[in-house]
């Protein structure tokens, strides 16, 4: 074998060095390439009691840890030598378009994850054609909200049922008058779960400062300066509130919400009405009978019943039931485009997002949420263009094997 010495100009196309970045947010997002990956910024980047707060679930968290391995236990059916250079991500779901087939859930004490909270979210979400859902328990107030998703933003508001009647209609009324078209009304939450987290934590309403609580936020300075100089946490839809989460949930929350306050929540709301937190077929079909235009198979993210039914398995037979005349959702465990494209084949018309937008948001503020967004777009298309599909519509439950693990016992 012949040896030489290198020419340069030979070398110089095979060392393409890249430019360093000296913006350290823009660096570190750009190299999350999963939504894991952010997770991984979030931690490192937020107060434990604030990223326990979502990554946190109920009791010893078994549903959320189910939830996600029935995403992993799928087995994708590809076709091959399919045109796929073009795919579209987008359908109507309640009536509008929306470009990819997620949207972004509701999540409480959100500017308790980083100091833009929900306006970040509504803003990104309105950005990428998607919808945001703002929760009861959200940081921010609804007209601020719809300022941040400006006039393209699409707003879906979440309704816990208080006890105090008048109080809860209120917000809903605030809510049509801004522009929200959905009304996600949770049904999941007659009581508060055992987030037990939050309780080791002592995350409460406002924050018990402790001296672990001082020392663990020390390393993360950002969030603390940021959390110092906005405006005071709190929720946007309550006066004022002492204790703990759990706490308020138990004062607030009324365990003795029936169907027919369903009935008359929906003759009061003006746009679309989507149940959220059904767990079983039998209340999936239930609801279809009713007329409510959606149902979101959920289990709360695994924060309410731990040990409760995994939406993802429902899916398959709620969708058979009930899906010609009812959109069905689908949120809890979602951590992939890969298990969004799975869910829309076999049979949700549409998923939510939760934690995996948290992640963005702790990461990186707005520009967290963006690249949590565009790592899940990204993985839904080119999850498409494998299976050989170039439009949501061509999903079909022939895609997608549900792998088994829990078999109940005869």
């Amino acid at each position: 074998m012949q040896r030489r010495f290198p020419n340069p100009r030979d070398l110089a196309p095979l060392m393409n060095f890249k430019k360093p970045d000296l913006n350290a947010k823009r660096r570190r997002l750009s190299e999350a390439l999963t939504i894991a990956d952010l997770r991984a910024i979030a931690q490192r980047r937020t107060p434990k009691a604030a990223f326990d707060y979502t990554e946190g679930a109920a009791e010893a968290e078994i549903s959320i840890t189910r939830a996600r391995q029935a995403f992993e236990d799928i087995e994708f059916h590809p076709a091959i030598l399919r045109d796929v250079s073009r795919v579209d991500t987008g359908w109507e779901v309640l009536g509008k378009r929306v470009e990819l087939p997620f949207g972004i859930a509701p999540t409480g004490f959100t500017r308790m994850m980083h100091a833009e909270g929900e306006v970040a979210g509504a803003s990104a979400a309105a950005a990428a054609g998607i919808p945001f859902s703002l929760s009861t328990m959200g940081t921010t107030s609804v007209e601020d909200v719809a300022a941040a998703g400006g006039p393209t933003g699409r707003n879906w508001f979440q309704l816990y049922m208080w006890k105090d009647r008048e109080r809860s209609m209120a917000l809903v009324d605030r809510a049509a008058k801004a522009g929200f078209d959905t009304l996600l009304v949770t049904v999941d939450v007659p009581v508060a779960g055992a987030r037990l987290r939050d309780k080791r934590n002592g995350f409460s309403i406002p924050p018990q400062l402790t001296a672990g609580t001082v020392i663990n936020a020390i390393p993360r300075p950002e969030w603390w300066i940021n959390f110092l100089t906005t405006e005071p946490l709190a929720f946007a839809s309550l006066s004022k509130w002492s204790g703990t989460v759990g706490e308020l949930l138990d004062t607030m929350f009324d365990p003795t919400v029936t169907y027919d306050d369903l009935r008359w929540i929906k003759e009061q709301w003006p746009g679309k009405l989507v149940v959220k937190g059904v767990q079983t077929v039998d209340d999936a079909k239930r609801l279809a009978a009713l007329g409510v235009d959606g149902i979101t198979l959920s289990n709360h993210g695994g924060r309410q019943l731990d040990r409760a039914p995994i939406p993802f398995h429902l899916l398959p037979e709620v969708a058979r039931e009930v899906g010609k005349d009812t959109e069905v959702h689908l949120d809890t465990g979602i951590m992939s485009g890969a298990d969004i494209v799975a869910s829309i084949a076999l049979g949700a018309r549409f998923t939510l997002i939760g934690r995996a937008y948290l992640y963005g948001l702790m990461a990186g503020g707005r520009d967290g949420v963006d690249r949590a967004i565009g790592i899940l777009g990204e993985q839904i298309a080119r999850t498409m263009r494998l299976l050989g599909v170039t439009s949501l519509d061509e999903l079909e439950p022939g895609h997608v094997t549900q792998l088994q693990r829990l078999v109940p016992r005869g």
